[in-house]
């Protein structure tokens, strides 16, 4: 059996890594589209 719950928390912290790396490397504050 999965765990949805933990799949979501999963997919979330990678999304907020993926803006994190996206901010370094372009050395400024991130701006919602």
């Amino acid at each position: 059996a999965g765990k949805p719950k933990m799949v979501a928390i999963i997919a979330a912290a990678r999304k907020l890594l993926t803006i994190l790396n996206a901010i370094i490397r372009h050395q400024k504050p991130w701006q919602p589209a």
